[in-house]
């Protein structure tokens, strides 16, 4: 078991799914973990080993090192501005959103000037990571820190992620999401579109369509408002959108050009 040698208290706000499966493993490291949602999980939080508050201000009154901003993209900035902001003057601040720009620049613009922002993705969830967060990648870009002290605690909040042994990937917010459209955006598109096909095995399956067949059935267990948040909330995707048509386009173009070769010949 990987124990961290200076455990933090750190407030999770939106202690859902995803929340609860960073808790297991903080809780693990022997954090203290404190978690605070719109619903009732202390049944859940007791049973993780972590402590639950019915709003925000309780949890703020055990003096988090870390709070951690753990919403979906399309509801952060509803959960901000219902939040007592002000009182995270001087603190560390982490969001775990699967969009970089845009968390960044919300907090940026809404967060008192004092505190300290950390931007993260964890690229793995209660499926991929239920056995082991072992080479998955965490990406991570160090917005501003203000000093030595508060710089200790964000490098001990990156390390729970070294000590799980995930691959970690410093990078800007902008490098991210300029990556992600490629990958994670192009792919959730890719299954969406082939689900749309009603694809199914058949006996005569090749790797590569049991691969597309993985496709659609890892992008669909995600929900539509995830998808569109990629796509809302990620500067680049619409680019990727319209490149996605233009290519099946120039492809059934070109498709067309050897049939018209071939009736001509």
């Amino acid at each position: 078991m990987a124990t961290h040698p200076r455990p933090q208290t750190l407030a999770i706000i939106g202690f859902g799914n995803f929340g609860q499966f960073l808790a297991k493993t903080f809780v693990r490291q022997g954090h203290r973990v404190l978690g605070q949602s719109r619903s009732d999980y202390s049944t859940v939080a007791k049973e993780l080993g972590a402590e639950y508050f019915n709003t925000a201000d309780e949890v703020l009154d055990q003096n988090p090192d870390v709070v951690i901003l753990c919403t979906s993209i399309m509801s952060l900035k509803t959960v901000m501005t219902k939040f007592p902001l002000q009182r995270l003057e001087n603190r560390v601040v982490v969001d775990v959103c699967s969009v970089k720009e845009y968390p960044r620049d919300l907090m940026m613009e809404m967060l008192p000037p004092s505190a300290d922002i950390l931007c993260t993705h964890p690229m793995f969830g209660p499926e991929s990571g239920k056995h082991s967060w072992k080479n998955l990648p965490f990406v991570y870009d160090i917005v501003r820190v203000y000093n030595e002290e508060r710089q200790k605690i964000v490098e001990d909040f990156i390390l729970i992620w070294e000590l799980e042994q995930c691959s970690m990937v410093p990078m800007t917010s902008k490098e991210h999401d300029s990556f992600a459209a490629s990958t994670q955006f192009i792919t959730h598109t890719t299954g969406r579109m082939l689900a749309g096909l009603s694809l199914t095995s058949t006996p005569i399956d090749t790797k590569g369509y049991e691969s597309l067949l993985g496709v659609i059935d890892t992008t669909i267990k995600d929900s539509f408002d995830l998808y569109y948040g990629l796509y809302r909330y990620n500067y680049n995707s619409k680019s990727q959108i319209q490149r996605l048509e233009d290519s099946l386009r120039d492809l059934r173009m070109k498709l067309e050009e050897e049939e018209r070769k071939e009736q001509d010949q």
